[in-house]
């Protein structure tokens, strides 16, 4: 198990701010060489501490300017529907989260679409996939808060 110094800490905030900087940009930010940088990186990523370098993408500049929670109540829980569900809620793209939970709901997803038509193509090909019981979704008026980086 790999312990995560104050060093690497620092690493990983400005990494999760923007993984694009370059090694010595990053250096120059943490204090170290940019050898030292790397074999730091290269550690977390080996210690499953760092899991992916992506892009943050615009959805309003690519018209999915519509984000809903949709909250998902069910009957079925045996192993085949939940088998299902995941190969579902997983083969399609506008659906960017999905949470199972406790209390009231069994199931909440996140979606990125482009507006309330979209929505319900999105809804109707979800219920074609698989049985749902009771489904009613919120939509989001005003993102004030979204973020992916975690307090270090």
């Amino acid at each position: 198990m790999l312990t995560i110094d104050e060093t690497d800490r620092r690493i990983l905030k400005f990494l999760q701010q923007d993984a694009s900087q370059s090694l010595d940009a990053l250096g120059e930010a943490v204090h170290l060489s940019r050898n030292a940088c790397w074999r730091r990186i290269k550690a977390l990523e080996t210690a499953g501490v760092i899991s992916a370098r992506v892009t943050m993408l615009d959805p309003n500049a690519l018209g999915l300017g519509l984000m809903v929670f949709i909250m998902i109540r069910t009957n079925a829980h045996a192993p085949d529907w939940l088998t299902a569900f995941k190969k579902a809620t997983r083969s399609m793209p506008e659906i960017l989260g999905v949470y199972r939970m406790t209390g009231d709901l069994d199931y909440l997803v996140r979606a990125r679409v482009a507006d309330m038509a979209d929505y319900d193509r999105l809804y109707q090909a979800l219920i074609r996939r698989v049985p749902l019981s009771d489904v009613s979704a919120s939509f989001v008026m005003e993102q004030i808060k979204d973020t992916h980086e975690l307090p270090l």
